[in-house]
C-alpha cells in the first residue's frame, strides 16, 4: 500500500507520481482557448477533472488504478491550468464544462463517467445537469454548488504546501509562467461568485451521482455535502474518514477504492 502523505510533504517536494506514457494526447482549439488532453489505457472511458489551480498531472495516483481496472482514463487540463490556455474572459464553470464536451467530441466519446475533484467536481455536475446524454455518472468530490457550502478560509501548512507545488508546476507548464498570482486571483474570483445552483436546479439532475466528502475537508461544509445528496435524485453520500480536501494525494488507495466502487455501479 502507498504510504500516507497526510501533510502533503511528499507532494510539495516532488508532486504526484509521473503519469504513464499516454495512449493519445493533443490540443483542442475551443472557444478562445487551447485545451490540452491525454488518454491512458482502453475500455470504458472515465474523464478526470482536477481541482482549481492544479493540473491533470495531479491524478498520478489514480490513472494506474483506472487503467489496471480496465478503464480508459481521459485527463484534461482545465482552461488556463496546466498546459491549457485561456482568453481574456473571466473563468466560469460553464465555459470549462463546454471545453470538456469539445474534448469528448474530438475523441469521439459519446458518453463517459466523470470523476471531479474540487472545481473539477463542480464542472462535472454542471455537465451532468446540462448534457446528461453525454454523462454516464458523476463522482463529486470536495466541492460546493452554492456560496453557502464553503467554510471561512484558513491557511494551513497543508494548503500552503499544496499552493507551493501548484506555483512550481504552473511555472513549468503554463504558457504564461510568470503570471501565477494573477491566475490565482482570477480563479479565486470564480470560486467566490460561482456556482449558484438552487435546490430546484439540483432536483432536475438525473444522472447517477455520488457525493464524496472527506472528514477533514478544509473548504467544504459537511452539511453542504449532505444537502447535495438530499437534493439530487437518488444521489449517494460517502464520507471518507481520516483525509482532507486532498485525499487523492494523501491516501490514494483509500480514494481509489471509493472511486472504483462507484465506477463499477455506473452503466457502461
Amino acid at each position: 500500500m502507498e504510504p500516507y502523505d497526510d501533510e502533503l510533504e511528499n507532494f510539495a517536494a516532488h508532486g504526484a507520481p509521473p503519469l504513464p506514457a499516454a495512449s493519445n494526447q493533443g490540443i483542442v482549439e475551443h472557444d478562445g482557448a487551447r485545451i490540452a488532453y491525454s488518454t491512458y489505457g482502453t475500455g470504458t472511458p472515465v474523464i478526470l477533472l482536477h481541482g482549481g489551480l492544479g493540473h491533470s498531472g495531479n491524478w498520478g495516483w489514480q490513472v494506474p488504478a483506472l487503467v489496471g481496472s480496465g478503464y480508459r482514463a481521459v485527463l484534461i487540463d482545465s482552461r488556463g491550468h496546466g498546459r491549457s490556455t485561456r482568453d481574456a474572459r473571466p473563468y466560469s464553470y460553464e465555459l470549462m464544462a463546454s471545453d470538456v464536451l469539445a474534448v469528448m467530441d474530438v475523441l469521439q466519446l459519446k458518453k463517459a463517467a466523470i470523476v471531479g475533484w474540487s472545481d473539477g467536481a463542480c464542472t462535472a455536475l454542471i455537465l451532468g445537469a446540462k448534457a446528461p446524454e453525454r454523462v454516464a455518472g458523476v463522482f463529486f468530490f470536495g466541492c460546493n454548488m452554492d456560496a453557502t457550502g464553503t467554510k471561512k478560509f484558513v491557511m494551513t501548512p497543508v494548503i500552503e504546501r499544496c499552493l507551493g507545488r501548484h506555483a512550481a508546476d504552473y511555472a513549468q507548464l503554463s504558457a504564461t509562467p510568470d503570471q501565477f498570482e494573477a491566475f490565482v486571483g482570477a480563479v479565486g474570483e470564480m470560486m467566490k461568485t460561482q456556482p449558484n445552483y438552487s435546490a430546484s436546479d439540483l432536483a432536475k439532475i438525473q444522472v447517477p451521482v455520488v457525493i464524496v466528502q472527506s472528514e477533514h475537508d478544509e473548504f467544504i461544509k459537511a452539511e453542504h455535502a449532505e444537502y447535495l445528496a438530499r437534493s439530487i435524485p437518488r444521489a449517494e453520500l460517502i464520507l471518507m474518514p481520516g483525509v482532507s480536501h486532498f485525499a487523492p494525494l494523501q491516501r490514494p488507495a483509500q480514494f481509489n477504492d471509493v472511486m472504483l466502487d462507484f465506477l463499477r455501479k455506473v452503466p457502461a
